[in-house]
């Protein structure tokens, strides 16, 4: 099976250490893991190693709507990246790179074949922006 690959990235104003915690605490995730504000994630497992898995409960807040989002891991260096591989198949690449007082965070997804590609990135940079504005609040 062959996917298209879609890039996002955001420049965090916070050290990589702060970055990371934000991106894999449980605690963390559950603050910054939707798309919009008619949504919410009310629950976040992670076992974050090699052959460790990973849930998020994905909510609308009017209830109309949930689904977990969930993978196993297939490479971890902390502080650095993490390569998981969704229910379907297909796989993601999380890299951190330090740059100066902020982190780049860039995430790399096979994209799915029942949205279009504009769809699945704009849902993914809003959840990764998401992430960057809950990591910025912490650290400043």
């Amino acid at each position: 099976m062959s996917f298209q690959h879609i890039i996002i990235q955001a420049l965090v104003k916070a050290d990589i250490q702060t970055a990371w915690n934000c991106y894999t605490n449980p605690d963390h995730i559950t603050q910054w893991n939707f798309a919009s504000d008619e949504w919410w994630c009310p629950m976040a497992t992670n076992d974050l190693r090699v052959g460790g898995s990973f849930t998020s409960r994905m909510e609308a807040k009017d209830g109309s709507f949930g689904f977990d989002f969930e993978g196993v891991y297939t490479d971890v260096v902390e502080f650095k990246h993490l390569v998981y591989l969704m229910a379907d198949g297909r796989s993601v690449r999380v890299q951190f790179t330090e740059s100066g007082d902020h982190t780049d965070v860039e995430v790399q997804f096979d994209a799915e074949d029942q949205n279009s590609l504009d769809m699945q990135r704009a849902g993914w940079q809003a959840i990764l922006n998401n992430f960057k504005k809950h990591t910025e609040s912490i650290s400043s």
